[in-house]
């Protein structure tokens, strides 16, 4: 497996980057936060989330929203959408989907907390909202709701 981070050096910001063959082997760079003495929220949100059926091979949706707390380390932007798009040929449900990314983030970053929404798009009539989170919140830090409503049928 690659090396999870690069402080300071990220490895594929400024050039051309292939589209990882699998969440396996992307790599998440990681840059020096300007500000680890000070407690702040950074969100990436994600509407057009793709991953395969482990079961079927047909495709799912999800919406993702993620918050996290740095500490020494940021995510690099262009490497955390390279990652998330190593999703859309790998099988796996969408609790594995967005439990396991909100998992590699925190190795990588270390971060005071991080919170992962997943907004699963309906399949067979019953969307899947999973969430999850790392930490506990400081205190003091204003966490925005994620701004994505829950399912509602018409009705």
């Amino acid at each position: 497996m690659p090396d999870e981070t690069s402080p300071g050096r990220p490895l594929q910001l400024g050039g051309e980057t292939r589209m990882p063959a699998s969440p396996e082997v992307a790599v998440l760079d990681a840059v020096p936060n300007p500000h680890p003495d000070t407690d702040y929220v950074a969100r990436f949100t994600c509407p057009e989330f793709t991953s395969l059926c482990p079961v079927t091979g047909q495709p799912d949706f999800a919406h993702l929203v993620i918050d996290y707390v740095p500490d020494a380390l940021l995510v690099e932007s262009k490497s955390l959408k390279l990652y998330l798009a190593s999703f859309r040929n790998h099988g796996a449900f969408h609790e594995d989907c967005t439990v396991a990314i909100g998992k590699r983030l925190v190795a990588a970053l270390a971060p005071r907390f991080l919170r992962i929404a997943g907004y699963w798009y309906p399949r067979g009539g019953i969307p899947i909202d999973v969430f999850w989170q790392a930490g506990a919140l400081p205190a003091g830090v204003w966490l925005p709701e994620t701004g994505v409503a829950p399912y509602r049928g018409r009705g």
